[in-house]
């Protein structure tokens, strides 16, 4: 773990409910965000403007009720360590984890209101400093994934976490991770190669036959724009509850999905003027597209599609640059300069909740899962 010496408290944005809702701030990532479908998600006390991240959990049953208390919540990380995901145990739902540059695991078991560091054995036997990208539960199963590239299991919960073997093969940087079944997972580079395993990863399978390059080396000539200045990562990857996949190109002059069974992503042209910041899934099951220097994008009915439209949003002349669907009706979206907006009718109108004003910060991601 990082040293502990000279460290200093860092603050998150947390929403708070029965039953333990919680949004959260993190910060940018530069070269691969977030995001990699999710981005450093936290505000730090300096001055200069950091970011945030916004997960939430266990939900009400009650529809009707309305978000409406946040609260700040402070994390004691070292200067420079910037937060990469966060997640909890489904089955235990106030204990969860976040993730973070120089092998930073934080851990909570009171919901997220207060959080300690944790160390892992099984990820301290080499002389690396890990950078953890990735973490994902399904139960009391998960797993975590770094760079330089480390795969950790754990099948109590997150108590004990076993080192799994990967090959020094694998093409790119391992940059997403997603619990999917009982011993089973997905996994994602950043150069587009996904492999599946089911037996707790010590076999993995590949999904796609080639990477996103290669992809693009036999397509380039059929229309791609912008195609031609691939550098072979993306910006940002989502993956959709059923499966599919949205990854936006390095420079954002394109974006490529994938569908469970296809060979290979599919590259499509950008449908607005501006390059792409980030892409996701709604719950109906279309996509959003917020660009670079502001602008929100839903296209025109459910699954992939190259037809979008936008929709107006007050972001005070900030750009939006993450959006979270927590029902078919309901979403947030996160942007510039503590930007936060609401949506009740499924992205036709939003509405701003001033509870991230006083940050000076970048809202960069937001998680209702």
């Amino acid at each position: 773990m990082a040293s502990s010496t000279s460290a200093f408290t860092a603050k998150i944005l947390c929403f708070k409910r029965p039953h333990f809702s919680r949004l959260a701030p993190r910060a940018s990532l530069h070269h691969h965000h977030h995001h990699f479908n999710r981005r450093h998600f936290l505000s730090q006390a300096a001055t200069v403007s950091l970011p945030l991240f916004a997960p939430l959990i266990p939900q009400p049953a009650n529809a009707e009720e309305t978000l409406s208390e946040w609260e700040r919540v402070y994390l004691p990380i070292d200067p420079g360590v910037v937060l990469l995901d966060i997640a909890f145990v489904p089955d235990e739902l106030n204990h969860g984890f976040l993730l973070g540059t120089r092998q930073t695991i934080l851990e909570t078991k009171d919901g997220g209101n207060t959080w300690v560091s944790r160390s892992i054995s099984s990820a301290e036997d080499e002389d690396f400093n890990y950078r953890f990208n990735s973490i994902s539960f399904k139960g009391k199963e998960g797993w975590i994934v770094g760079k330089p590239a480390i795969l950790l299991y754990t099948s109590d919960a997150g108590e004990t976490w076993q080192r799994i073997p990967l090959s020094a093969q694998l093409p790119g940087d391992m940059v997403y991770i997603k619990a999917t079944g009982e011993k089973s997972a997905e996994m994602v580079t950043d150069e587009g190669a996904i492999y599946i395993t089911s037996n707790g990863g010590y076999n993995w399978r590949a999904a796609v036959q080639e990477t996103v390059s290669a992809t693009l080396n036999r397509t380039v000539s059929s229309g791609i724009s912008g195609a031609s200045y691939y550098t072979g990562t993306f910006n940002t990857v989502n993956r959709s509850p059923d499966g599919n996949y949205v990854a936006v190109s390095s420079r954002g002059n394109f974006y490529l999905t994938w569908e469970p069974g296809q060979p290979f992503w599919q590259p499509h042209n950008r449908a607005v003027a501006r390059r792409i910041q980030n892409m996701g899934w709604r719950a109906d099951g279309g996509l959003w597209l917020l660009v670079r220097g502001g602008g929100l994008y839903l296209s025109k009915g459910a699954g992939i599609s190259e037809d979008f439209e936008e929709i107006p949003v007050q972001s005070r002349g900030f750009g939006i640059l993450d959006v979270g669907y927590r029902s078919k009706e309901e979403a947030w979206a996160a942007g510039g300069s503590g930007v936060l907006l609401r949506t009740t009718n499924g992205g036709k109108s939003w509405t701003r909740d001033k509870a991230a004003d006083n940050i000076a910060a970048n809202l960069y991601s937001v998680n209702l899962s």
